[in-house]
C-alpha cells in the first residue's frame, strides 16, 4: 500500500497535496480494520472449535463413565437376599421385625428367601405364614425347629386360627408347623440355591437352627458340609443376641443366649462369615411407640401386627425393639443408624453370659447407639413396621 502511495506521489503533482495524504492514511487505518476483523473472526471461530471440541470429549468422557459405572451401581441396588430365623411368638418383636422386613422388600431393598423358626410350637409357623400372606408373599418357605428349646403356647400366635364367620380373619394356607419342613432343611437348600458371598441372616431368637445347620453333612440337595455352605453362601449375619454394656447396666443373662446356650457357644465359635451382634442394650433404647399401634395400622379393620401387640400385653406399653433392630442394620448398614464396635471376638460363658474380646482381625462386633441415632432409629423403624402391603398401596 505504501509503495504504491509513493509511487503516486512521484508521478502526479496532486499526488504532493496534504488531503492526499490524509485520504490515503484514513484509506491505511480502513484496510487494517478490515484486515483486523478477518482475523479477528477467523481466531474466534477457531477458538470456538476448539471449544465444541472439547465439550464433545468431556462429554464423551463423562457418557464412558456413567455407561462403565451403572452396572457396578446396579448391582449395588439388588434387593439384600435375606432368611429370617426367629423364635417368634415368645416376643411381639419379632413379628414387627417381620413387618419391617415386609416393607423393606416393597421398597426393593430385600428379598426374604425363607423363614426359619427356633420356637417349637406349630403356631409359630401358621402366624408367620398368615403375616407373609398379609403382605402378599404367602409362599415364602418356613422351615420349624424339632424339639426346640421353647414349646409354651404364645399370646398371639393364636390369630393364625381366629375366624370372621366362616372364613380366617387372616387367610394363609400352611395351619400347623407339623406341615413344615425341618428348619436346617430349609437353610440348606435356600443357600445352595443363592449366589455365593449373597446371603444375609438375620437371627433373633436362639442358635439354635444355625449351630444344628454348622453341623449337617452334605445330603442329596447339596455335597458340601453346612459349614462349607455358609462360608460360600453367607455374606453377613446378623443376630440379636447378647449384652454388651457395662456390667452395671446389662441384665445377668440375656434370653436368647441364656435358652440354648451350648448352640450360642457352638454358632459364635464356629460361624465362617462376620458377625454382628445386636445387644440387649440397644432394643432397650428404641422402644416402640404404643401410639403407633394405635393408629398407623388403622388403614385396615383387622392387622396381624397390630393384634398380635395387644395380645401380647395390653396397650398402652412401648416394647423395645430388639430384633427389629437387627433386622435394621442387616438391610440398611451403611446408613448411619447405628456406629460398630472394633473388631473382636464374643464369647459365651458356661451359664450364659456374654463377653467381647478385642481381636484386631476379629470376625465380630457389635452395635453402638447415640441418642440423636436412637430417634433416627425409632422414627425409621414406626415407619417401616407400619407400612401398608403393597396391594393397599393402589386402593
Amino acid at each position: 500500500m505504501l509503495t504504491r502511495i509513493s509511487a503516486h506521489a512521484h508521478a502526479e503533482p496532486w499526488a504532493c497535496h496534504p488531503l492526499f495524504w490524509l485520504n490515503c492514511r484514513a484509506a491505511l487505518i480502513r484496510e487494517q480494520e478490515v484486515t483486523n476483523r478477518v482475523c479477528l473472526t477467523f481466531y474466534w471461530r477457531r477458538v470456538l472449535m476448539l471449544c465444541r471440541f472439547r465439550a464433545f470429549i468431556v462429554c464423551a468422557l463423562i457418557a464412558l463413565a456413567i455407561c462403565r459405572a451403572a452396572p457396578t451401581e446396579a448391582a449395588a441396588k439388588r434387593p439384600i437376599p435375606l432368611i429370617f430365623d426367629t423364635d417368634i411368638g415368645n416376643d411381639i418383636d419379632d413379628a414387627l421385625a417381620l413387618g419391617v422386613i415386609h416393607a423393606l422388600q416393597s421398597r426393593g431393598e430385600c428379598k426374604l428367601l425363607a423363614v426359619t423358626i427356633t420356637k417349637d410350637q406349630p403356631l409359630s409357623a401358621a402366624f408367620v405364614d398368615a403375616v407373609n400372606t398379609f403382605y402378599g408373599r404367602g409362599d415364602i418357605p418356613i422351615g420349624v425347629v424339632r424339639h426346640g428349646a421353647t414349646s409354651d403356647a404364645s399370646k398371639y400366635t393364636g390369630l393364625a386360627n381366629v375366624k370372621d364367620g366362616d372364613a380366617l380373619r387372616y387367610p394363609h394356607d400352611l395351619m400347623s408347623g407339623e406341615n413344615s419342613p425341618e428348619a436346617v432343611a430349609v437353610l440348606r437348600a435356600t443357600l445352595a440355591a443363592a449366589e455365593d458371598h449373597s446371603i444375609v441372616i438375620v437371627q433373633v431368637g436362639f442358635s439354635t437352627n444355625l449351630a444344628r445347620l454348622l453341623g449337617s453333612p452334605p445330603d442329596a440337595v447339596c455335597p458340601l458340609s453346612g459349614a462349607e455352605l455358609a462360608r460360600r453362601k453367607v455374606r453377613l449375619l446378623s443376630v440379636m443376641a447378647g449384652s454388651f454394656a457395662p456390667k452395671s447396666h446389662r441384665p445377668t443373662f440375656e434370653y436368647n443366649v441364656k435358652m440354648d446356650v451350648p448352640s450360642a457357644r457352638a454358632l459364635f465359635a464356629s460361624w465362617p462369615t462376620p458377625i454382628v451382634f445386636s445387644g440387649f442394650e440397644i432394643g432397650i433404647e428404641v422402644p416402640y411407640p404404643a401410639e403407633s399401634i394405635e393408629r398407623d395400622f388403622a388403614y385396615v379393620p383387622h392387622h396381624p401386627l397390630a393384634e398380635a401387640y395387644v395380645l401380647y400385653k395390653s396397650p398402652p406399653h412401648n416394647r423395645p425393639t430388639w430384633d427389629l433392630t437387627s433386622v435394621l442394620y442387616a438391610v440398611r448398614p451403611d446408613d448411619g443408624y447405628f456406629d460398630l464396635s472394633p473388631p473382636g471376638r464374643v464369647k459365651v460363658s458356661d451359664d450364659g453370659d456374654t463377653s467381647f474380646q478385642l481381636e484386631s482381625a476379629g470376625p465380630h462386633r457389635y452395635l453402638i447407639l447415640t441418642p440423636m441415632q436412637a430417634i433416627r432409629v425409632r422414627e425409621a423403624l414406626r415407619e417401616l413396621a407400619s407400612q401398608p402391603p403393597p396391594t393397599r398401596w393402589n386402593r
